[in-house]
């Protein structure tokens, strides 16, 4: 993936050089370091530039709102990853299950007897005594 020098990247966003620095010390975007301390942005970084800049500009929400949507939106990425690795583990956990219990059925179905109903028609009535007492 490519990175960008400051310079290349401003002018990709629309912004200055010195409002991209802004919002580094800010945290709005946390672009990539070189060992000399030089910024490299990515695309993703260029993207969250343009945002920034349209939240602040067309939705007129200031820098200190719209850290707090970026935080936001970050959370909630994150929740999504783990509710997929947690769908995951669950349906993982879901054949796992199947598969002991047809384990356990596979072991005892030998041992089954089959029953034959009976063929009577003997009818048998019970009829509580009354009072308690014994006859």
């Amino acid at each position: 993936m490519p990175v960008y020098v400051i310079s290349v990247a401003a002018q990709l966003s629309g912004l200055h050089p010195q409002t991209l620095r802004q919002y580094d010390r800010l945290g709005l975007v946390s672009p990539d370091r070189t060992a000399g301390r030089g910024r490299r942005y990515s695309a993703r970084d260029i993207v969250q530039l343009r945002e920034v800049q349209r939240l602040s500009q067309e939705e007129g929400i200031n820098l200190a709102g719209i850290k707090r949507i970026l935080e936001l939106e970050n959370h909630v990425e994150a929740l999504r990853h783990r509710v997929a690795e947690l769908e995951a583990a669950a349906a993982e956990a879901g054949v796992m299950q199947a598969q002991r219990e047809a384990a356990v059925h596979a072991s005892y179905r030998r041992d089954l007897v089959r029953v034959q109903p009976q063929t009577g028609t003997a009818l048998v009535v019970w009829r509580p005594k009354r009072g308690g007492r014994t006859e």
